[in-house]
């Protein structure tokens, strides 16, 4: 059996001053590191189409391109989302 990861696209939509996307950070952080994974944080201020479409959600999880979790981020789905 291969342990070799299968490339994922993982970002996190924030916006500045917000306290619900520290922690959507920190647990994407410690879910992705513990796993092997990369992510981006991107500032839905600096896109106007992103800040039209998630405004009222952030922090948004985006994995390979689908919305999987918004607001507050669960770390056991992002795991079980990941390990899938």
């Amino acid at each position: 059996m291969s342990s070799v990861q299968t490339p994922r696209e993982i970002k996190l939509l924030v916006r500045s001053g917000c306290h619900l996307c520290l922690a959507a950070a920190k647990t994407v952080e410690e879910v992705t590191s513990r796993m092997g994974y990369a992510w981006q944080s991107v500032d839905i201020d600096q896109d106007p189409e992103l800040l039209a479409q998630h405004s009222e959600e952030v922090p948004v999880l985006l994995v390979d391109g689908r919305v999987r979790d918004f607001w507050v981020i669960d770390a056991q789905r992002l795991e079980s989302l990941l390990s899938g």
